[in-house]
């Protein structure tokens, strides 16, 4: 009985001590597959979503924003997401298409609310006599916008502007990067002479700059560019697991016009027909992946741009039948910013005199007015791409010393 006992104990014992080895085991081999997991974590994190990192730099601290419909967080909206952790967000500045991304280009963006989160919204887009005092009225801003890497795209307009504010009013200014969906490329005339300065062509930087925000706004504070050759306060969180050959689909579109991928990637080369009367689809369901014109002289695919939300005004060539290219099956992922598309046009064209309608408008969208004299005066896109082969490779020089990821070259 006493032996049976016995076994029957050891038993126990051993059967116990056997738990306890596999529990040990098991969870010592769990915690090394969640270090593993981590140490080889591959997840794109945008600056927004790197929360630890710049939520601790808000504590305490009156907030301002500047953001959009992009400013998001997995699927949430940024504020939802500092209101929810008790940030002391005040205003957000919104930029040319708007909070909420609703907004046309050039269309009037004013002060109000947001109408979910009852958030104080003031503009940035134009003239607001009121933004040194508002900005000075924070300790901290926060800039999160999604630019798609050309420098005709307003977005870095808004950014410098908002950094000129907080270098005046000596608040920080954290930046969360994102990434730049077509930052595998550099490429385009520089602009050089500030007679061609605006909100459309802001920095001396190539027409295709090749900078997530964050790399821009290190640049800019790195070259002296805010009045006075002032330095912001900047911060910049960064983006996890990205690198400038990565490809990147944007997960919300950044403006009314640039709907999917293949218009982003398409947007590079065709927004320099914004300065003709030729359609690139606004007011479709297309919009910067067709070409057309009323003349059958410039291709069988066919198009009649109309009206659309966000898009009813100045539509080119509205209610009329255009004659032209589809682009929308194009492989975007390899499409990058070429001259073929507005060379062929010119070349098609039988009004030649008139084809830029808006010349001087076109000038600021290329940095410089050579370019289009090179089209008139007939030469080739290896000619003209030769024209600007030691502008940028200052530029690419001068860019590389801000570059927070590893570069495509």
């Amino acid at each position: 009985m006493r032996k049976t006992i016995h076994l029957r104990f050891m038993g126990l014992l051993w059967g116990c001590l056997g738990l306890i080895v596999f529990y040990a085991c098991g969870q010592s081999a769990k915690t090394n597959g969640q270090e593993v997991a981590e140490a080889n974590d591959s997840t794109l994190l945008t600056g927004a979503e790197r929360l630890d990192l710049y939520l601790p730099l808000l504590a305490g601290k009156k907030v301002g924003l500047m953001g959009n419909q992009t400013s998001i967080v997995g699927d949430e909206h940024l504020v939802d997401v500092l209101l929810r952790e008790g940030v002391d967000l005040k205003f957000a500045f919104a930029p040319e298409h708007g909070f909420r991304g609703d907004i046309e280009r050039g269309e009037k963006v004013d002060n109000t609310t947001d109408t979910k989160t009852g958030l104080p919204l003031h503009t940035l887009y134009g003239e607001n006599e009121k933004a040194d005092s508002i900005v000075g009225s924070v300790d901290v801003m926060l800039f999160d916008l999604q630019d798609v890497g050309a420098r005709f795209y307003t977005y870095v307009a808004s950014m410098h502007r908002v950094m000129q504010l907080c270098a005046n009013q000596g608040k920080k200014i954290i930046v969360l990067d994102r990434p730049n969906p077509n930052g595998d490329q550099v490429d385009g005339p520089v602009r050089k002479d500030d007679k061609f300065k605006a909100n459309i062509s802001y920095h001396k930087i190539a027409m295709i700059h090749g900078l997530t925000v964050g790399e821009l706004a290190q640049m800019i504070n790195g070259e002296g560019w805010l009045d006075d050759g002032v330095q912001s306060d900047l911060e910049v969180i960064p983006v996890k697991n990205w690198d400038h050959s990565t490809p990147y689909e944007l997960p919300v579109i950044p403006s009314p016009s640039l709907p999917n991928y293949t218009s982003v990637r398409l947007y590079m080369s065709l927004c320099l027909f914004e300065a003709t009367d030729f359609s690139i689809g606004r007011g479709t369901d297309w919009p910067f992946q067709v070409i057309g014109y009323p003349d059958p002289v410039f291709g069988d695919f066919t198009f009649t741009p109309g009206t659309r939300p966000g898009m009813a005004a100045h539509v080119e060539q509205q209610g009329n039948l255009c004659y032209g290219l589809d682009l929308r099956n194009v492989d975007a992922a390899k499409e990058k910013f070429t001259l073929k598309y507005l060379l062929d046009f010119y070349e098609k064209a039988p009004f030649k005199d008139k084809f830029f309608s808006r010349p001087e408008f076109f000038d600021k969208l290329a940095g410089t007015d050579k370019f289009r004299k090179q089209i008139v005066s007939g030469m080739t896109e290896a000619e003209i791409r030769a024209s600007w082969e030691d502008e940028l490779a200052a530029y690419k020089s001068m860019r590389e010393k801000y570059l927070l990821y590893p570069d495509f070259q």
